[in-house]
C-alpha cells in the first residue's frame, strides 16, 4: 500500500503531479520543475521530506554504539545540537545508507535516514543496538519540511516560536536546537542555506501553509534531485550502495580513521582496499556537446571503457549537462559518453558544479 505524508492533501490541492517514491505518494513538480529549481537557488523553496525517517537512540552507551555503527566518529559531537554527515557501513564497507546524526546529549542523539532504506536501515540498527543497551525509537509522530534557499532563513524565523526563533537565529551550519518536539536544524541538500525543520505531524500543514503565505515556494522531488547533483551531493541507490565502498564514492572525506584504535563496522574491510591502485576514482562531468548525461551511461577513453555515470541531468542553474560518475583512476582531464550511439566529449571536474546560486566550476573550458 502506497504510504502518504500528512501534507499529502496539501500537495494535491496545489497541483502536485504525484509519483510512487520508495512507497510513499510524493510530488516530483507542482509544474515546473525548473521554476522551482530556480526558487531555492534564487529565493527560497520548501521541500515535504516527511518520508525520511526520524530516529532517536538513548541510552548510557548510545555514544561508543555510534562509534562503531557509524564510519564518520561521533566523538566530534561535543556541543549540543551540533550534527555530522556519515555513512553506517556493512562488514564488507558497503553503504548500507548515508545519514545525518545529530548530538543533544551524552545519552541522546537523533539519526535521518533516507525513506528507501528506512525499513532496512531500522532492523540493522537494532541488531548492532542489543549490545549497547540502547533504546531505538522510530519517531513516527514527526513530520519534516526542508526550507532552502538565500531568502529561506529571513522567511521562516518569524514563523517559529519566539524562543525556538532565537535559538534558529543563532544556529551556525550543521547545528540544530530543539524546543519542546520541535527541531530545526540548520542543514539541507541542495547547496544552498537553510532549515530542516522536524515538528509533529498534526503541526505541519499550518507550518506549510504559512510558509507558502510567506511566498517560499512549494517544490518537489524533481528539483530536489538537480538541486543535489549541482551541489555534488551523492544520492543513495545510485551513487553508492552496499556493494559500494565510500572509498569509490568520493566520500573518503566521511570516514574517520584516527584514532587508529576505534573499530567501526567495516573498517577491516576499508583498510585492505584503502591504498588499492585499482580503487576507482569518484569524478563530475561536464558534457561539451549536444544531449543530456544520464544514468549508468558508459564512458569511453581512446575507446576503451573506464566507467559509467551513476547520476546525470541537466543542470539549471548552468544551462549544461551534467554527471557524477565512478570512473578508473587513470582517467584524464577528458572522456567520451556514449549517447544513442554517438561518442560525445566531456570535461572531467571536481564537484560541487553550482552552490549558493553560483557555478563553482569553469564553463568556458
Amino acid at each position: 500500500m502506497t504510504m502518504k505524508t500528512v501534507l499529502n492533501d496539501q500537495h494535491r490541492s496545489w497541483g502536485g503531479r504525484m509519483v510512487d517514491f520508495a512507497g510513499w505518494d510524493m510530488p516530483v513538480h507542482y509544474g515546473s520543475q525548473i521554476e522551482e529549481h530556480h526558487a531555492v537557488r534564487q529565493n527560497a523553496g520548501m521541500f515535504d521530506v516527511s518520508h525520511m525517517r526520524v530516529v532517536d537512540l538513548a541510552g548510557e552507551r548510545t555514544r561508543p554504539f555510534l562509534q562503531y555503527l557509524l564510519a564518520n566518529d561521533v566523538a566530534r559531537l561535543k556541543t549540543t545540537g551540533k550534527a555530522l554527515y556519515s555513512c553506517m557501513l556493512n562488514e564488507q564497507g558497503g553503504v548500507i545508507d548515508d545519514l545525518i546524526v545529530y548530538y543533544f546529549q551524552d545519552d541522546a542523539f537523533r539519526i535521518v535516514v533516507n525513506a528507501g532504506c528506512a525499513d532496512k536501515d531500522l532492523a540493522w540498527i537494532k541488531q548492532q543496538a542489543a549490545a549497547f543497551a540502547v533504546t531505538v525509537t522510530p519517531r513516527r509522530d514527526l513530520a519534516m519540511i526542508a526550507v532552502q534557499g538565500p531568502q529561506a532563513r529571513d522567511k521562516t524565523l518569524p514563523l517559529l516560536s519566539s524562543a525556538l526563533a532565537e535559538a534558529a537565529a543563532a544556529l551556525p551550519i550543521f547545528h540544530a536546537t530543539t524546543v519542546g518536539d520541535w527541531c530545526v536544524a540548520r542543514t539541507g541538500y541542495t547547496g544552498e542555506d537553510g532549515f530542516e525543520i522536524m515538528l509533529p505531524e498534526v503541526e505541519a500543514p499550518v507550518l506549510w501553509q504559512a510558509l507558502a503565505d510567506a511566498g517560499v515556494t512549494p517544490c518537489g522531488l524533481g528539483a530536489r534531485d538537480t538541486l543535489r547533483l549541482e551541489a555534488g551531493m551523492n544520492l543513495y541507490g545510485s551513487d553508492m550502495d552496499e556493494q559500494c565502498s565510500p572509498l569509490e564514492a568520493g566520500l573518503n572525506w566521511t570516514l574517520a580513521w584516527e584514532p587508529d584504535t576505534r573499530d567501526f563496522m567495516g573498517r577491516k574491510a576499508l583498510e585492505a582496499k584503502r591504498n588499492a591502485v585499482d580503487n576507482k576514482r569518484f569524478v563530475g562531468l561536464l558534457l561539451e556537446g549536444r544531449g543530456v548525461l544520464r544514468n549508468h551511461q558508459k564512458l569511453f577513453a581512446d575507446g576503451v571503457e573506464i566507467g559509467e555515470i551513476t547520476s546525470g541531468g541537466f543542470a539549471p542553474t548552468l544551462q549544461r549537462s551534467i554527471a557524477l560518475a565512478r570512473v578508473k583512476a587513470s582517467i584524464g582531464e577528458n572522456c567520451t559518453v556514449e549517447i544513442r550511439g554517438k561518442q560525445v566529449l566531456a570535461k572531467v571536474v571536481q564537484p560541487p558544479f553550482a552552490r549558493k546560486g553560483q557555478a563553482c566550476i569553469n564553463l568556458e573550458g
